[in-house]
């Protein structure tokens, strides 16, 4: 083959080693992403979670307030 001949060749195999570099780095933060998403989710589970807990937390404590009211006769049985 030419010189001629391999400059064409050459400029292929160059461009296909940049754009395989391109999807290397696309794909590194594409799992980067995915862990962060991930992390993201955990939290927000836990959090739910936290909500939960305080919902029937607060729910205990009115049912105790009613019953309180009712014995001190602040309210209407």
């Amino acid at each position: 083959m030419t010189a001629k001949n391999d400059e064409p060749e050459n400029m292929v195999l160059e461009q296909l080693r940049l754009m395989r570099r391109s999807m290397d780095n696309v794909s590194h933060t594409l799992e980067d992403m995915t862990a962060r998403v991930s992390s993201v989710e955990s939290k927000i589970t836990v959090m739910q979670n936290d909500v939960t807990r305080i919902d029937h937390r607060l729910d205990r404590m009115e049912t105790r307030l009613g019953r309180i009211e009712k014995r001190l006769d602040l309210v209407d049985a």
